[in-house]
């Protein structure tokens, strides 16, 4: 019996052999596994953090851009952004698709490219609205789309001002064919020299007060007359769109606080837009295009970024009726309304109307 019971025993050497060799076998199994050449470190920063995406504009920099550009000078965006200017760019939006970026322009411009197959989506606005207008000289008596009637009106061919105004006509039943359009005199230089008798260009291209071609003007919204499109869109690359959602809603709050920012108070803002680009802006030149366009930005009762389903719908029309192309791509493929909704149901605090209500 002692001699059986010895047996059965473990020794004490042989217990210390198997504890060395478990550790050993556990150690090369933990080397092996951590020089394995597919296995991606644990904390590998991800590719969204390492690589800056680019929010190019399409146009110079300047009041058209303030969001943008106070949202990168004030660290609005958590994610890498650059912010840079690219005006003049024939194929800017397939530009946005090639690199996938982010980009913004003009809703035709957009809405025209997309149907042409450039893979982009729409999602939000900085210009809820067209920024184009018809100006007269105030001394001219000019001031319905009515009064343009038997006159000489300048403009640019195939522009959104021109589609937009012959769109505003036609919808308002006014004879289009007893008005003479005067292609490439769309300045002011041309109305204040009676080339023509009114002209069609952006709000913001005209004299300030300070400024010595000032004069006084009558000014003609087509929004006034039932023309709602949208005016300056956000859209990015499908590719960004659907594999970096979490980014494009990132990059889309920081541009709502943007242009909170610049319309909060002009006495902060000004000075950081004034030394946004190459070169230092005018202050005072910058100030009053902010002011002229703060209606598109900030309309009453509207939400920044935001547009309806009906304004994109009446761009549609007016591009095919003004036969610049044809719907290839439907409007559901190409406009998404979900990252704003999603973005003002997170963060309701941004749709708050308190720091821009008032002019400052």
């Amino acid at each position: 019996m002692p001699r059986t019971q010895s047996r059965r025993r473990p020794r004490p050497r042989a217990k210390r052999y198997l504890a060395i060799g478990l550790a050993v076998v556990a150690l090369v199994g933990i080397v092996l596994l951590v020089l394995r050449p597919d296995r991606a470190p644990m904390r590998a920063p991800t590719a969204s953090r390492d690589v800056a995406v680019k929010l190019l504009l399409d146009g110079p920099y300047g009041a058209r851009f303030a969001g943008e550009l106070a949202a990168s000078r004030q660290g609005y965006f958590s994610s890498r952004i650059e912010v840079s200017a690219q005006p003049e760019d024939p194929d800017f939006v397939q530009t946005i698709a090639r690199q996938h970026a982010i980009g913004v322009t003009s809703g035709q411009k957009f809405l025209l490219a997309s149907w042409r197959g450039a893979p982009v989506t729409a999602f939000a606005a900085s210009f809820l609205d067209t920024s184009v207008a018809i100006f007269t000289l105030e001394a001219s008596g000019l001031r319905r789309p009515a009064d343009l009637v038997g006159k000489r009106v300048g403009y640019r061919r195939a522009s959104e001002g021109d589609v937009v105004f012959d769109a505003m006509m036609a919808q308002l039943g006014l004879p289009r064919s007893q008005i003479t359009k005067v292609p490439g005199r769309d300045s002011f230089e041309a109305l204040r020299a009676g080339e023509v008798d009114a002209i069609i260009t952006a709000i913001d291209e005209q004299p300030d007060p300070s400024s010595s071609a000032f004069v006084k003007l009558n000014v003609i919204k087509p929004q006034d007359y039932g023309i709602h499109v949208p005016g300056l869109v956000y859209f990015a690359g499908n590719g960004l769109v659907h594999e970096q959602p979490s980014m494009i809603a990132d990059i889309l709050q920081g541009l709502i606080r943007g242009w909170q920012f610049t319309y909060a108070d002009y006495a902060r803002s000004v000075p950081v837009l004034a030394g946004a680009g190459p070169t230092r802006l005018s202050s005072e030149r910058l100030k009053f295009e902010l002011q002229q366009q703060r209606p598109l930005v900030l309309p009453t009762g509207g939400r920044i970024g935001d547009y309806d389903e009906s304004r994109w719908r009446t761009l549609r029309d007016i591009l095919i009726f003004a036969k610049l192309g044809e719907e290839d791509v439907p409007l559901a493929q190409t406009v998404n309304y979900q990252f704003l909704r999603d973005v003002y149901r997170r963060s309701p605090d941004l749709a708050a109307p308190g720091a821009w209500s008032e002019e400052k």
